[in-house]
């Protein structure tokens, strides 16, 4: 995408001075292939997914092994230097954005699958495993990593830690947080902890729900313990075709309120569909103003009686057109379409921001046609994709960035739909983070109290406020400001 760059700070001479000194005391703790600080070394990290804000940090460390992590972390933590840890980079709300005048310390190098336990279903990784690589290396147990982002052939469990990822089948399978039972982790003092064991009930304060999901603000992960899935015996897909998205938004509380938990529930509009099928070539009705695709898994049995009984439903509640899957190169088709539906929106615009808000399923219908309304007052086409089980919103605003004001009103709607999840009672993130593209928001969705409390939590595990600063959590003098410009309730 060719957004423009975010303003970058230019440091003064005394700052210089003192990046010389850190790079020369980063130099002795890593090997020489390991530290870049050339300008034209630092460009492919200068942003992560969103590519809207960017920066050049001082330097990008690429260590080998947790000593040299701990000893990069001991330099910078000495200097008071920030360090904005990364993984694959594949982050879609600027959390990987590197802070001017700090250090990325990338853990793409660690990229071992430590342990397999088929028995006990679990396996122990490096931060830099790819999200996809841990189900390849289990399959011939006959078992599976669950989550499962869009991304998942380049993500690493690291990212997807830090930012609590989940994917199409989060519905029945959970995200992140229900599928780690441990990670160790570098705190900024290079201090190592281990959160989290094997056990179904860890005692004392629940502290791997709160680093799953800190978007890498109170702790670099060296290591994660995963559960594996045994595969389920059969999975079957029923593809439905609906005249419009309110119909479709419907159906999917009706599948819910019916007591299914779908292995996937996942929705496009008409403007996603035909970006997707001329991409892909799925096999999506081009026709339906909404598809909806309803995964069932589990034994033949199970799956004929749930995909029957889902079937009904589709149909009572509109459905024009019902399509199931008759083969596992025919469902796994049928996915393929909707996890490109980002790249395959990419094709057909100049720009795009991927929107990522949470609303209650009940309201689905409500906030889609909202959408739309924002969408023609925007003068901006927005193309729909999202995990309607769980009513995780995946608007994607397209817009051309050469053209005066087109950023700047793609912005602006992405923030009304934002504070429109939060108005019906949702949250301003599903599972893509807050970073830096959400941070205003955070002023709307939580008072300042709770913003102080979760500064807290970031002073007790990193006092100095140096690692990846200035995401997530906004300070209430910030929001103050925010509130100012009437763009905030």
């Amino acid at each position: 995408m060719s957004q423009p760059e975010q303003s970058a700070v230019t440091a003064p001479d005394a700052a210089i001075a003192d990046r010389d000194a850190l790079l020369a005391e980063l130099a002795r703790v890593l090997p020489a292939a390991a530290l870049l600080s050339a300008a034209e070394d630092l460009k492919p990290y200068e942003c992560d997914g969103l590519t809207a804000y960017r920066a050049l940090p001082w330097a990008v460390a690429l260590p080998q092994n947790d000593e040299q992590v701990v000893a990069v972390l001991k330099v910078c933590h000495a200097r008071k230097v920030p360090v904005v840890a990364r993984g694959a980079g594949t982050g879609l709300s600027g959390g990987a954005t590197p802070v001017v005048q700090g250090v990325v310390l990338s853990l793409a190098r660690f990229m071992r699958i430590l342990e397999i336990d088929p028995l006990a279903r679990l396996a122990r990784v490096q931060p830099g495993v790819r999200n996809q690589a841990i189900s390849e290396a289990v399959a011939p147990f006959g078992l599976y990593y669950a989550p499962d982002p869009s991304s998942q052939i380049a993500c690493t469990i690291g990212g997807n830690v830090a930012e609590n990822s989940g994917g199409v089948h989060c519905l029945k399978y959970g995200l992140t947080l229900h599928n780690v039972l441990k990670v160790r982790v570098a705190l900024m003092n290079g201090e190592v902890i281990e959160i989290g064991s094997h056990a179904l009930d860890d005692p004392g304060y629940d502290l791997l729900a709160l680093m799953i999901g800190s978007e890498g603000m109170l702790g670099v992960v060296l290591e994660a313990t995963v559960k594996l899935t045994p595969k389920p015996r059969t999975a079957q897909v029923v593809m439905a075709s609906f005249d419009s998205v309110i119909e479709a938004g419907n159906a999917v509380a009706a599948i819910i309120a019916a007591g299914i938990i779908p292995a996937g529930l996942e929705m496009m509009d008409k403007l996603a569909t035909a970006a997707v099928e001329d991409f892909v070539h799925a096999g999506y009705d081009l026709e339906a103003a909404a598809i909806l695709l309803a995964e069932s898994d589990g034994t033949a049995e199970e799956v004929a009686e749930e995909i029957a009984t889902m079937s009904t439903l589709l149909e009572k509640n509109g459905a024009r057109q019902l399509r199931i899957s008759q083969s596992e190169a025919e469902r796994l088709k049928y996915w393929a379409g909707r996890k490109a539906a980002f790249p395959a929106v990419g094709r057909i615009t100049p720009d795009y921001l991927c929107m990522d808000g949470t609303i209650p399923r009940k309201h689905l219908s409500h906030v889609l046609t909202r959408i739309a309304e924002l969408s023609a007052e925007f003068h901006l086409r927005c193309a729909n994709v999202f995990h309607a089980g769980d009513g995780n919103l995946h608007p994607l605003i397209m817009f051309d960035a050469r053209n005066p004001g087109e950023t700047e009103r793609a912005i602006a709607f992405g923030a009304k739909i934002l504070e429109l999840s939060v108005d019906v009672g949702g949250t301003i993130t599903g599972e893509h983070g807050v970073g830096v593209e959400k941070v205003k928001q955070m002023c709307v969705q939580f008072s300042r109290e709770e913003l102080e409390a979760f500064h807290a939590v970031k002073a007790a595990f990193d006092p100095l406020t140096l690692l990846n600063p200035g995401k997530a959590v906004p300070y209430p003098r910030h929001c103050s400001e925010y509130r100012l410009t009437g763009s905030a309730r």
